[in-house]
């Protein structure tokens, strides 16, 4: 498949730049696959189009304040965002501007931290070895002077002393966000439209939520780098699946509902390698290196939540995989409801709307 046939143009107001006020007024697009049929509603309306009781799968991975502004010792900006742990004081990271810092090159906030690249990277990621002033631990550095790692579409100068951190600080989070696992470069978007009473609603009527935790970084965010969709290798990304969500994850009696891309690429990857069945008694952790595009089919998830997303993204191909099973219908199928999304208004990326595919 020519990557191209992954791009479709979106008018730069549909492009979300905050969240809807409330975290369930964002609307929500939804898609019938057996029937075709799609309605439009509000978010906080999705207990009243789930047909069955459904165990909900989400990741719970809390977004790290991974973009830390620095300085060289020449006194230039070095912009680096915090990507994965490499073990000790070794983290994988992106750092801007790469062609000014190769390997040896020093970068650091006076009184906080120095850095040093070790390693650079064809894909532009590099390893960088901190070393804390204060002692403390990387994570617990950039969460007293970092910003959370906004895609560049967003539109903010974090640089500026007026950005409202806090504001993004609690909007880039979803709710349910578990704080010992401070894991993601990006936010699993597709949960930030739930509130803990929506939440609650859900649970009343029957369905189950089970977590799982997907390391957010740079295979879920970096876009197709080859013309030929087949040709492009993911980045692999840490994932854990606790026993109980192990368990409904084995349930073949309760349909299975994917909270995002980045919940639904764990459950897949997990479930692709152990086709004849796995032990659910224990807990999982894997790494995905897992490409999933049409005509693939997704074998573990009976429906989903997901945003809109970009043009020529990892992220479009998986939804249309999940559009239509083992066809290539999938991408015209998609790009036909983010026309219609487009029509009738509806929000794109990180802080816009969603849609459910049943």
């Amino acid at each position: 498949m020519d990557s191209s046939e992954l791009y479709y143009e979106l008018p730069e107001e549909r492009i979300a730049r905050y969240p809807a006020a409330k975290r369930d007024e964002s609307r929500l697009l939804v898609y019938d696959r057996a029937s075709g049929s799609v309605e439009h509603a509000r978010f906080r309306d999705l207990p009243n189009f789930l047909p069955r009781k459904f165990n909900f799968f989400r990741n719970n991975a809390a977004v790290l304040k991974a973009r830390i502004f620095a300085q060289k010792p020449t006194g230039g900006n070095v912009e680096c965002l915090l990507l994965a742990p490499l073990g000790g004081d070794k983290w994988s990271c992106m750092i801007k501007p790469a062609k000014r810092l190769p390997v040896g090159a020093e970068f650091g906030k006076d009184g906080v931290f120095s850095a040093r690249v070790l390693e650079k990277f064809p894909d532009g990621s590099a390893v960088a070895q901190f070393d804390v002033f204060s002692g403390e631990g990387v994570i617990s550095m950039s969460e007293k002077i970092g910003v959370v790692p906004l895609p560049p579409y967003i539109a903010r100068d974090q640089r500026s002393p007026n950005y409202d951190r806090t504001f993004d600080n609690l909007r880039y989070e979803t709710v349910y966000a578990d704080p010992s696992k401070r894991v993601a470069a990006a936010a699993p978007t597709a949960g930030l439209h739930f509130t803990r009473e929506l939440v609650e609603t859900l649970e009343k009527r029957g369905h189950k939520f089970f977590d799982l935790t997907l390391h957010v970084g740079i295979g879920t965010f970096l876009p197709l780098k080859s013309d030929i969709v087949e040709e492009h290798k993911m980045h692999a990304e840490f994932y854990e699946i606790p026993a109980p969500a192990l368990r409904a994850m084995a349930d073949a009696n309760t349909p299975k509902l994917a909270v995002g891309t980045t919940s639904l690429r764990a459950m897949e990857d997990f479930t692709r390698k152990h086709p004849g069945g796995f032990d659910a008694q224990a807990a999982a952790a894997d790494s995905a290196s897992l490409f999933v595009y049409p005509p693939q089919r997704v074998v573990s998830a009976d429906a989903m939540i997901t945003n809109f997303h970009l043009p020529r993204s990892t992220l479009m191909c998986l939804v249309a995989a999940f559009l239509c099973p083992e066809s290539r219908g999938g991408v015209e199928k998609l790009k036909e409801l983010y026309r219609l999304a487009i029509a009738e208004k509806y929000n794109f990326y990180s802080y816009g709307d969603a849609m459910l595919i049943l």
